[in-house]
């Protein structure tokens, strides 16, 4: 039973893979590189796949069907970055790898306070050896409004943790969860838009939802609203966002993840030119904080979507019931 693992990082990820795999019995092709068409060669003879966030598109899903890959498998909660209509139409079957969500719960907080508090800005004079304070006061969390979007494990865990801030916070999502009821408030998306001083985006990017925070939305939001992105990168118009920090209109922001961040994140980039001017803009604003998609990237994250992940390839090759498969 071989397994094709590509973006293995060998600092922290291997010594997992090699470890489960073989309590596992399997045998692995690890590379580090991205799949590409490239060296998509290197899952000859693998029934299954083993990727991270990189883009899998139809022509490349087809050149892994054509190899024989049966499965593929995503070390990731969110599986936007696969092509499923073209994995259903050439017979591949797709996986995710759910983690727990307190990572990135936290790291949604840390993001919330450290725009409230101009902590991006208060970094860069630091840096300076510049001690002054103006332009650097403050708001307190007990005196917001936040607007949680999406209550699926990581917005509740994101609502109890900031239930201990004294804040009020508002809650929007398809399916309302009675335990929440008593931190939260659910309300339809135009209360968010409206009373929310804080907004944070904790919902998986669909067709539906594409760009759901644009030009239309901010219009609607609190002057100096202050937007976080934990979630994915196309939920947010990145361009609007520019002009409605550069207007002031969005107060500050904190986003993990960006639109058009395939291919970029994750690799060593300081000689290049980027072919992403909207990040660049954004990364140039001392209220706007950029960090590159690792709000999930703790130690307990690395453990479990490698153990997770191969045991999903193991049940697939086994022909057995498997909890992580998607389609």
């Amino acid at each position: 039973m071989q397994v094709t693992v590509y973006n293995c990082r060998s600092f922290d990820e291997k010594p997992l893979f090699m470890k489960y795999a073989e309590e596992l019995g399997l045998k692995l092709v690890l590379c580090e590189d991205a799949p590409s068409l490239d060296n998509v060669s290197l899952c000859e003879g693998s029934r299954c796949v083993n990727v991270i966030t990189s883009k899998v598109d139809a022509r490349l899903m087809q050149a892994f069907r054509n190899h024989g890959v049966e499965y593929v498998t995503t070390r990731t909660i969110g599986y936007d970055h696969l092509d499923l209509e073209a994995a259903e139409a050439c017979g591949i079957k797709v996986g995710n790898a759910p983690y727990g969500p307190n990572g990135v719960a936290d790291y949604t907080v840390m993001l919330i306070l450290m725009s409230i508090r101009r902590m991006g800005a208060i970094l860069g004079r630091s840096a300076l050896q510049d001690y002054t304070l103006a332009g650097l006061n403050g708001r307190e969390l007990k005196d917001l409004t936040v607007g949680v979007i999406g209550t699926g494990r990581i917005g509740a865990t994101v609502v109890g943790n900031l239930s201990g801030f004294g804040c009020r916070i508002l809650a929007y999502d398809l399916y309302e969860k009675e335990e929440l009821k008593q931190y939260a408030e659910y309300v339809p998306l135009d209360r968010i838009w409206s009373d929310a001083d804080v907004i944070t985006l904790h919902t998986p990017l669909t067709e539906e939802n594409y760009h759901l925070i644009g030009a239309d939305t901010i219009a609607r939001m609190k002057d100096g609203v202050v937007i976080v992105n934990t979630a994915r990168g196309a939920l947010i118009d990145s361009g609007a966002l520019i002009e409605a920090v550069e207007s002031g209109k969005i107060g500050a922001a904190g986003l993990d993840v960006v639109e058009n961040e395939f291919g970029l994140y994750y690799y060593d980039h300081k000689a290049d030119i980027l072919k992403n001017r909207e990040l660049a803009l954004l990364r140039s604003f001392p209220n706007v904080i950029v960090s590159h998609h690792m709000a999930f990237y703790t130690k307990n994250y690395v453990e479990t979507v490698v153990r997770d992940s191969l045991t999903s390839c193991r049940l697939y090759m086994e022909g057995k019931k498997n909890p992580w498969e998607v389609n």
